[in-house]
């Protein structure tokens, strides 16, 4: 075994940790050294969002040792930040030990003299964010790992604003996390006077919250017998969606049982992510067999949703993250306006690799579109930015999460369920499916769609090859894909998009990123994006026409969805 690795093991073996981990890492070293070693050969990762990883002993697992010393880290920089009292709200999801590593941060938090807001039990990850900004906290972190395996636990870090972390305050948390050699550095005790539990009272004003983003409860009021299946896969938004839809006025809503009870071990599915038919397929069952209007579906700390609606023959299909994006900003920008509600500052915001159909259309109605990279953080890093100067509205992504609204600055599966609801309930009042709105958004607007393929590479060897991929695709970009001649390339590492025509450079007013995206002449557009944490590489593809009227709606998806096989072919992704 690595030498390093070997000291570590035996600063756990040797140190002042409980005996209960000893013994674990007592078990490891005879029965399982394969998982010794990965358990010890590097530290668990604090990075720009806050921990993620495999629950376990170890320096590379989410225990109670790894939280705490992350947890010191983090408050050393908000003492560093702050003067006179720290206010800081913790919450946790469903998972296994999510309670246990809530309390071990909160007691850390407590010691270091920081006065904590801890939830009494599990709450969506979007009141957290509500709650920072409700209580005018100075932090606050969620113990959660979304929507990965039942073997993960991780938390997110928050500011102020209730946003997650960005420049220089995510760097500079890390630095101080890193800075924590040692279990003996941190304060696990004696503040416990500090920690204040909380729960009703901040639900009741999120809730009201959410009631107020409500465009047309009028028709709510005609349609609310609209029947609705929710599943919160066992997670947390079976505390406040149901009520939520219950508040706006709807009467027919059927949770799924099965699916109901908040449960680590997601007993039900293999992935307990909306984004996975796997993961909807219980639902579907019970929308099919009650005939419902929709069926929506939340992960588990509830950022995410995902919906299913019947199609044009009624058979029931699974809308993907552009879809709902599409549909939700729509119905929010074109109902503020028939409601009196619109103003001139008005904007929506959305990632750059997120159907370019929302610009279209929020030009059509004034209303500015904003792009910014991937990742809620940025959406909220540009409101604070606009703050006083122009109105949010609606800002989403094509990875199932959406905000409406500037009183929660993450994604917000608990406001997009009302609204979707409150949405689904409009197109009955006119007479439409959901499905059939969405085809009236492509023939007005013209007709979108998105793709996504993800290629993983293996190890040290497959992280290398991606990169390669990237200098390839930077340093000598194609001239053409599928025929089409390549006419603007965005670079964002490089901060700039160029056109391919003439040579012109302009600058692009965001922070680095290591995407690219190639638009070309027929107005097609392909986004490559590698992970930052593994060796994976996505690639996002957008392709459109125009759509004359709803019968032509079958004949031209199948020719975008060749469009798309045929850039992939060519660009020899498959």
């Amino acid at each position: 075994m690595d030498n390093i690795i070997e000291s570590k093991v035996s600063q756990w073996l040797d140190g002042q940790f409980d005996a209960e981990t000893v013994a674990a890492v007592k078990k490891l070293q005879q029965e399982n050294p394969d998982e010794l070693a990965d358990a010890f050969y590097r530290n668990l990762e604090f990075g720009t969002g806050g921990l993620r990883g495999i629950m376990g002993v170890g320096t590379n697992r989410m225990n109670k040792y790894t939280v705490g010393m992350a947890t010191q880290g983090f408050a050393n920089y908000l003492k560093q930040t702050f003067t006179g009292e720290i206010k800081f709200v913790i919450a946790h999801d469903s998972r296994n030990n999510s309670r246990y590593f809530a309390e071990v941060a909160a007691n850390v938090l407590a010691a270091n003299g920081i006065k904590v807001f801890l939830f009494e039990s599990l709450r969506p990850t979007p009141e957290l964010s509500f709650a920072i900004r409700h209580l005018a906290a100075n932090g606050g972190i969620v113990l959660t790992a979304s929507h990965n395996p039942k073997e993960y636990n991780g938390y997110k870090a928050y500011w102020n604003d209730g946003a997650q972390l960005v420049p220089p305050h995510d760097k500079n948390v890390i630095r101080e996390v890193e800075k924590i050699a040692s279990i003996n550095e941190v304060k696990w005790s004696g503040g416990e006077a500090n920690i204040t539990l909380i729960g009703k009272e901040v639900d009741e004003a999120y809730l009201q919250m959410l009631k107020g983003l409500s465009i047309q409860p009028d028709v709510i009021k005609e349609q609310h017998d609209l029947k609705i299946v929710y599943t919160p896969i066992h997670g947390t938004g079976i505390t406040l969606a149901p009520e939520i839809l219950k508040r706006y006025g709807f009467t027919n809503v059927h949770v799924v049982e099965e699916q109901s009870t908040p449960d680590g071990n997601f007993p039900t599915v293999v992935y307990p992510n909306p984004e996975e038919s796997e993961a909807m397929s219980i639902g579907l069952k019970k929308a099919k067999e009650l005939d419902a209007a929709i069926l929506l579906g939340t992960d588990p700390d509830s950022d995410r949703v995902g919906i299913a609606v019947k199609d044009l023959k009624g058979e029931w299909v699974l809308l993907n993250g552009n879809q709902t994006a599409v549909l939700l900003f729509n119905y929010i920008i074109e109902g503020r306006r028939q409601k009196g509600l619109a103003g001139s500052t008005d904007y929506v915001c959305k990632t750059v690799v997120t159907s370019d159909l929302i610009d279209v259309f929020a030009a059509q109605n004034n209303v500015k579109c904003y792009n910014v990279l991937t990742g809620f953080k940025w959406i909220a890093d540009l409101i604070r930015e606009k703050e006083g100067k122009e109105q949010f509205i609606c800002g989403g992504e094509e990875s199932y999460g959406y905000m409406i609204g500037d009183n929660v600055r993450d994604k917000d599966a608990i406001a997009s369920v009302a609204l979707i609801c409150e949405m689904a309930a409009y197109a009955a009042s006119q007479g439409r499916s959901l499905y059939e709105q969405l085809i009236d958004i492509y023939v007005k607007y013209g007709y979108y769609k998105e793709n996504l393929i993800s290629i993983t590479k293996k190890g040290m060897k497959g992280a290398e090859e991606i990169a390669d991929m990237m200098r390839g695709y930077r340093e000598n970009p194609p001239t053409t894909i599928n025929g089409s001649k390549v006419v603007t390339l965005y670079d964002y590492e490089l901060q700039q998009v160029k056109s391919l025509n003439n040579g012109e450079v302009k600058p692009i007013n965001l922070p680095k990123s290591n995407v690219l995206q190639f638009v070309l002449e027929d107005g097609s557009k392909i986004s490559a994006r590698p992970s930052g944490t593994e060796p994976k590489i996505k690639f996002y593809f957008s392709v459109n026409q125009a759509l004359e009227n709803a019968a032509g709606f079958d004949a031209a998806t199948k020719a975008l969805d060749q469009k798309v096989e045929n850039i992939i072919k060519d660009m020899k992704l498959k």
